[in-house]
């Protein structure tokens, strides 16, 4: 029986510090740079379930849209009124209050957003744009591009904020900016800071 106990709870101990390692890093801990890096090497996602929000911070990959004028000031899923002139974007799976770099693939252009709303609900679409950011992406022209989706900053159930794939490539003074808009935008713990 004491064998059987000492089984048991080296299964437990082990399966608790597997789970502590596949842990998010907060933005401000050791190895959460290192952690984005690893994550901007994974292979890009193609989101396709709506509902499925995934905090994993990896790149998605997709076509992206923009919103018609129809929707300036209508109510977006976080609450706040969807400004044609800000930086707003809406995504199925990223969770609210995640700033991300989307780059249109068949230019190079690229912006920063915030997510706040969810859509687009058309297959094969990862992100749908304020008209100010599409026109930066030069996307008004063609209408739907080939983008690349990569979180900078994404708030965690716990009330952290982690570092994606796209804080691998961002300078330290756009870490701490996203950290900080995603604390804003989600009222997170104001215990983590970015990583310098």
């Amino acid at each position: 029986m004491r064998r059987l106990c000492a089984v048991i709870a080296a299964g437990w101990l082990s399966g608790a510090a597997l789970g502590a390692l596949a842990a998010p890093l907060p933005a401000g801990t050791p190895g959460a740079r290192q952690e984005a890096e690893r994550l901007d090497r994974l292979p890009p996602l193609r989101p396709e379930r709506i509902g499925h929000i995934d905090h994993s911070g990896r790149t998605e990959k997709g076509r992206a849209s923009y919103y018609a004028r129809h929707f300036a000031r209508r109510k977006m899923a976080d609450g706040h009124r969807m400004n044609p002139n800000g930086d707003s974007a809406a995504s199925k799976t990223l969770p609210l209050g995640t700033v991300a770099k989307v780059t249109n693939l068949d230019n190079g252009r690229s912006a920063t957003v915030k997510i706040e709303d969810r859509g687009p609900n058309v297959g094969g679409r990862v992100v749908d744009l304020a008209p100010k950011v599409a026109a930066q992406l030069d996307l008004k022209e063609h209408g739907v591009v080939p983008v690349e989706v990569k979180p900078i900053t994404l708030p965690q159930p716990d009330g952290t904020v982690k570092l994606g794939a796209g804080a691998a490539e961002a300078s330290p003074q756009e870490v701490t900016n996203a950290v900080e808009a995603t604390k804003q935008m989600t009222g997170a713990a104001d215990t983590e800071t970015a990583e310098k």
